[in-house]
């Protein structure tokens, strides 16, 4: 008796799992017959992706430990507070430009002005904040608007520029990932999910 019910629940599960792939079958067979969603305009790329690495620096801005914030590597190097804040100031090469306001001055913010990890971070997501409402002011048509990039002194689209501080972002993000793995933790990307 006792294997006819073992031998009916074997059945039942092979059916259940039979059934489920079935339908996930179906399921992407509709999704190849249905025609491709349209692409995303290019504002929104741009947006995605430059609060993406907002996020990330954002992150590590309010995760590193405050005891920490003036650790370097090596004596050479920015302290992790300073390559926030060098990454955030050179966001408003981008965005006070797009804006109409003059692009800030060559040198980066000084530590002695943001003494508190709270004052970094709230530095880093306004530099943030304001680009993403550089781009969005712009939204698609204003993208290949001409702005002058201070470091060439030469005429540059806006969509451009903004990669370019995208990039660079993703650069100092790389350090500070390095920053955490030298000072004994763990970046919070590479963390496990909960």
């Amino acid at each position: 008796m006792r294997g006819v019910k073992m031998k009916k629940r074997i059945v039942s599960v092979v059916a259940a799992v039979g059934i489920l792939g079935s339908l996930a079958f179906a399921q992407d067979a509709m999704k190849k017959d249905a025609p491709p969603k349209p692409a995303e305009g290019p504002s929104k790329v741009l947006l995605e992706n430059w609060n993406e690495i907002a996020r990330k620096l954002i992150a590590m801005a309010e995760d590193f430990p405050e005891d920490k914030y003036d650790f370097k590597p090596v004596p050479a190097q920015r302290s992790f507070a300073e390559q926030l804040l060098h990454a955030a100031n050179a966001n408003y090469y981008f965005s006070n430009p797009v804006m109409g306001l003059k692009p800030p001055a060559a040198e980066d913010p000084k530590r002695e002005q943001y003494k508190t990890k709270a004052a970094v971070v709230a530095f880093v997501k306004k530099a943030f904040a304001d680009g993403a409402a550089a781009i969005q002011q712009k939204g698609d048509n204003g993208l290949n608007d001409l702005i002058v990039d201070p470091f060439a002194n030469q005429q540059a689209r806006v969509s451009d520029m903004a990669w370019g501080l995208i990039e660079h972002s993703g650069e100092h993000y790389g350090q500070l990932v390095v920053y955490y793995r030298v000072a004994g933790l763990v970046p919070p990307e590479s963390r496990p999910r909960k």
